[in-house]
């Protein structure tokens, strides 16, 4: 972090200024420090509304702890490529890890979509992720169930016939889909609900509007996620800018 480490006191007067409303800009320029600081800081320690400042600080420590006890690197594990800092790639993966876990996925779960969102293959097999992880083949395997079902992975076998876990570059694009269609059977379902309890009912007005709400917006949902896909994606080797 430029400046140094947070101290107690800035992580106090982040906490207040999460609780007061201010946005992080706003937090960042109080403790005269990097909007991308305040971030960082807010989303690897629980996120906006979960943030604690004794045990934002507490959890510093023993991170850095853990760090300076852990064991040196394995000669057989490659630099990190393009020349990036080894330190800023795992603080920024923790900081997505709690990103994704804010949206509702569990913690193993976001960890190993992280991991393979800040590859630059796209893909790992199971016992890379578990040696990048430090975690069992059963709880890579469990996770990998879990981001299979939500259209967030899949699997190919590579040339030496090992099976490797893949992200693709419109991920989102599949998983909003899938939230779509899966939207679309209950909203199908609330309908058959309005002829059993009878049209005009308190219970089945409830569901029409049920039906109706989540059809506008699912089917709003698909279009625009179609139309990003088109227009906004960026191929390797291009920039956003080059796309128009």
């Amino acid at each position: 972090m430029p400046g140094g480490r947070l101290t107690q006191q800035e992580r106090q007067q982040i906490a207040l200024g999460l609780t007061d409303g201010l946005a992080y800009a706003e937090i960042a320029r109080g403790i005269d420090r990097p909007t991308s600081t305040v971030t960082r800081e807010v989303m690897r320690n629980g996120g906006p509304t979960a943030y604690r400042a004794d045990l934002a600080h507490r959890a510093t420590e023993h991170r850095a702890h853990r760090r300076r006890q852990a064991a040196p690197r394995d000669p057989k594990t490659p630099p990190q490529p393009y020349g990036r800092d080894e330190e800023a790639v795992r603080e920024y993966e923790e900081v997505f890890t709690t990103v994704i876990m804010a949206s509702g996925a569990p913690k193993m779960m976001s960890r190993v979509l992280a991991c393979l969102f800040t590859t630059d293959a796209g893909s790992l097999t199971a016992s890379e992720l578990a040696q990048r992880l430090q975690v069992s083949p059963a709880s890579i395997s469990k996770a990998i169930a879990f981001l299979e079902s939500q259209g967030l992975v899949r699997r190919e076998r590579d040339e030496r016939r090992r099976e490797r876990y893949v992200v693709d570059d419109d991920v989102w694009y599949q998983s909003m889909m899938a939230s779509a269609r899966s939207t679309a059977q209950l909203v199908e379902t609330s309908r058959q609900g309005v002829s059993i309890l009878g049209p005009g009912t308190p219970a089945a007005i409830r569901l029409e509007n049920i039906a109706r709400f989540l059809d506008f917006v699912s089917e709003s949902i698909a279009r625009a996620a179609e139309q990003a896909r088109e227009i906004l994606h960026t191929k390797p080797g291009t920039t956003p800018d080059s796309t128009t």
